[in-house]
């Protein structure tokens, strides 16, 4: 029997309101169960921090902000969070857990679909990451920055339609406007972050760090989506966050000739060590990728779109000729070239055509010609003297 089929927690109720059914998953903070809000009948996701976790202040009061700015974000596209609260002591967990009531969502991680086939096609790509950026950008004008994205934390909900995005996790939130009223959950040197997603700044343990942390991160699963692979890669964190402050990723369209050459340009500026010379929101990042694909408008269009009108706009756009650059209408006519004069042939006034008609009229051998025979006669006589000397 599995230890997730021994789970005491499974058939409990938790707090008389919500009965746990069955194990969904594990994590590194907690594991998440299935189960039913009594009364209304209601699916939720039940997320139990784990006990050996929850003995660590630092991990509940995380555990506690991943509840309070998913409420507090109030976005169709971030995991809506229901409750937050600690058990009474129970059987196996005397201690009480503390747990967290999400919807429920039915689809995938984002990272199990990678895991799976490698990568996404286009249109399903720029629905994800236009539908993540609105949720970031919403999120970022309240003043928290996610800190953590990755696809471990992006849920793809499955629909006729296409995907619909749910952020999840936001336990190691920022706040820039002070809502954390002081209270730090990391000191100073310490980074929070997977590091394949991490931006310089993070990885150099800045404290300043802000929302375009989000963005290189974003740009980071877009890269991952469409190459199949992370831009940096290596055996261990140390040696990821050396790439990520030193070296360039490789060209996207190299790896995959689904990606235009424009898409190049996006990667690269989305992933710039320099912040400031980053895109200045998610938002801003979306429009730029669409744009690189054909695609019209704004991120908040084709999140609304299906993943075939996506396709369709991709495919229209790649079918449209190349314009070739226009002739301006002012520019004047080249004129033909007027036929060069008849070449007046060298009078000769003696037998020594050399000293006759005009020199200057005449065809001066080159100068490069002239240094070698210059050369030439040297040797000779030097050559000459030589073998007088004998």
């Amino acid at each position: 029997m599995t230890q997730a089929a021994q789970d005491p927690v499974v058939g409990h109720v938790l707090g008389t309101r919500y009965r746990v059914d069955r194990v969904v998953a594990d994590g590194g903070m907690g594991r998440v169960y299935e189960g039913v809000e009594l009364g209304n009948e209601r699916r939720v996701a039940i997320k139990i921090l784990h006990q050996d976790i929850a003995q660590d202040s630092v991990n509940i009061e995380r555990f506690k902000r991943e509840a309070e700015t998913s409420h507090a974000l109030e976005h169709p596209h971030v995991v809506e969070v229901y409750d937050f609260s600690q058990e009474k002591p129970a059987p196996g967990r005397p201690e009480g857990a503390w747990y967290l009531v999400m919807e429920f969502l039915d689809g995938d991680e984002l990272r199990a679909i990678l895991d799976r086939d490698k990568t996404l096609a286009p249109e399903r790509v720029l629905r994800v990451i236009s539908q993540a950026a609105l949720a970031l950008d919403s999120a970022h004008a309240k003043g928290f920055v996610h800190r953590d994205l990755k696809p471990e934390n992006v849920f793809l909900v499955r629909t006729a339609e296409g995907d619909t995005v749910k952020l999840l996790d936001f336990g190691s939130v920022k706040f820039t406007r002070g809502q954390d009223k002081g209270q730090k959950l990391t000191v100073m040197g310490t980074t929070i972050g997977s590091p394949f997603y991490m931006s310089p700044e993070q990885a150099r343990g800045a404290q300043d760090l802000d929302h375009r942390a989000d963005v290189w991160a974003l740009g980071a699963m877009m890269y991952e989506m469409i190459v199949g692979k992370v831009p940096f890669h290596a055996a261990n964190g140390p040696q990821i966050l050396f790439k990520i402050l030193g070296e360039e990723p490789e060209i996207p369209s190299f790896a995959n000739e689904a990606a235009p050459p424009e898409f190049d340009d996006v990667i690269t500026r989305a992933l710039a060590k320099d912040r400031d010379k980053r895109y200045q929101s998610c938002g801003e990042l979306a429009n730029a990728a669409g744009h690189a694909f054909g695609l019209t408008g704004l991120c908040a269009d084709w999140a609304l779109m299906s993943d075939a009108q996506v396709a369709a706009k991709i495919a229209e756009a790649k079918s449209k000729p190349k314009t070739p650059p226009a002739v301006a209408a002012s520019a004047a006519p080249i004129a033909p070239a007027s036929p060069s004069p008849p070449v007046q042939p060298i009078a000769s006034t003696s037998g020594n055509d050399a000293l006759s008609g005009d020199y200057n009229a005449r065809p001066k051998p080159p100068i490069g010609l002239i240094a070698v025979i210059v050369v030439v006669v040297v040797i000779l006589v030097v050559v000459t003297a030589v073998m007088a000397a004998r």
